[in-house]
């Protein structure tokens, strides 16, 4: 049970993976508050940093839609952050009987955008706009977006390709870029695509990509296209189903440019709202009044057609059981590395794992520098994975190397990490142990480095 000096704490409102929170008083003032902790007992530096990072973004805003924060406190080993309680509750916690109609869902979502669009204007992604982080107050209808934790102050942001279940953010509303297999730099265009997932979810009551597995709904969000609002719910005008799908565009220049210009549409359409009726024959030509106040250059890769078209024959061949071997040269700087990335989208849809290395000019002197950095970001990948999975990589391993192990590992160093529990059958038996070394009885003479397996317990 927390307990903290000076607030009364009341009843846990919210649990989830990472934090828990709840409600209380100031008792100096008898201030309504909420109270979010960090949910571990001996949570990480790192856990400990992106929480204070959320308190310190939203403690530099001063608009009307944003949580205010009264304070963070030290509790044990964690960090709370107290948080203004205006009496709301979450989208998610709304939708769990019925999907918005379209007469309540427009105010709210000309709000939302509006919010947005401001918090974009002071240079902050927020990079997790799910309904969970969109409270509203039943009374006043008035909203606020809450959890900024993994919110960030960077123009643009280049994802690094991990396991689906480490990515940051909710995984069922993350853009295709914030997955990091698309070979895009990401932006604050991709909270509008969460918004267009939040949307969706709001007027239908359900998700635009049902998907149990994780790399299933990454696949989703780069290639599949959503069935359209209209068409699941036919209460929804075609209009509104329009914008949906305009938020929920695969590349970010298709999309809405601004929050600001979506507001002017979704505006547009409730001036319209004079009857239900009126609506389903209304149209016109979206985006209008959508201009961006930042520079965005275009990430597609021009000039490499060709190229391009060479690297994803080769995948389709190897991804039906053949082996081949590419080699992409080139001087510095001529999108060597942007081109070989290309692959990623297909990759995903074939379950793949993508690693690369790089002959560095600085490492020269570094045999098999590339093959090794290659392989251990291979390695890195299957640590992610589940114990089943990485079982499997073990066996597969283990009758591929056979008794060249050690050799391989000092090639390799992250192949032992990734290898739990390798046995000794690596060297040559039979052997003794002797001052650190191992000794071949059959040759007494002879002695070897010990070798020592030891478990990989993270």
């Amino acid at each position: 049970m927390l307990i903290l000096p000076h607030y009364q704490i009341g009843n846990q409102i919210y649990e989830s993976i990472n934090s828990l929170v709840y409600r209380g008083l100031r008792k100096k003032d008898n201030q309504p508050v909420i109270l979010k902790m960090l949910k571990q007992d001996y949570p990480t530096p790192a856990e400990l940093a992106r929480h204070r990072q959320g308190y310190e973004i939203i403690s530099h805003f001063n608009l009307p839609g944003i949580i205010k924060t009264y304070g963070i406190e030290k509790y044990q080993n964690t960090l709370v952050i107290v948080l203004e309680d205006f009496g709301g509750e979450s989208f998610k916690q709304i939708m769990t009987n019925r999907p918005l109609t379209v007469k309540e869902f427009l105010p709210f979502a000309v709000q939302i955008a509006n919010i947005l669009g401001n918090i974009h204007a002071a240079n902050i992604i927020h990079k997790d706009i799910n309904p969970s982080n969109i409270v509203v107050n039943p009374e006043t209808k008035f909203l606020k977006i809450i959890d900024f934790g993994i919110a960030s102050r960077l123009p643009r942001e280049n994802p690094t390709l991990k396991n689906p279940d480490q990515l940051e953010g909710t995984l069922a509303y993350l853009s295709p870029e914030q997955t990091g297999r698309i070979n895009r730099s990401m932006d604050y265009r991709t909270d509008l695509y969460s918004l267009g997932v939040t949307f969706y979810e709001l007027l239908t009551g359900q998700l635009p990509f049902d998907a149990t597995d994780a790399m299933e709904l990454v696949h989703c969000h780069i290639a599949k296209i959503p069935t359209p609002v209209c068409d699941v719910n036919l209460d929804v005008p075609p209009i509104i189903s329009d914008i949906v799908l305009k938020l929920l565009a695969k590349n970010a220049e298709d999309r809405y440019q601004s929050a600001f210009g979506l507001k002017a549409d979704l505006e547009k359409v409730q001036k319209n709202l004079t009857g239900f009726q009126n609506l389903s024959g209304f149209s016109f030509d979206l985006a209008q009044n959508d201009f961006s106040g930042k520079l965005q250059i275009p990430q597609k890769l021009y000039g490499r057609d060709n190229e391009v078209n060479t690297l994803l024959q080769a995948f389709e061949r190897v991804s039906l059981g053949k082996t081949e071997m590419m080699l992409v040269a080139g001087y510095s700087g001529v999108g060597k590395t942007a081109l070989v990335r290309e692959i990623h989208k297909p990759m995903t849809s074939k379950r793949g794992y993508f690693a690369a290395g790089k002959f560095d000019q600085f490492q020269k002197n570094i045999p098999y520098s590339a093959i090794t950095q290659a392989f251990n970001e291979f390695c890195h990948y299957l640590l992610m994975e589940n114990a089943s999975i990485l079982a499997v990589w073990q066996t597969k391993i283990l009758n591929a190397v056979g008794n060249n192990g050690q050799i391989i590992i000092d090639v390799i160093p992250d192949l032992e990490l990734a290898n739990v529990g390798w046995a000794t059958s690596f060297c040559c038996p039979p052997f003794e142990t002797e001052g650190g070394q191992q000794k071949d009885v059959a040759h007494p003479t002879i002695k070897r480095r010990y070798i020592k397996w030891r478990p990989h317990t993270n």
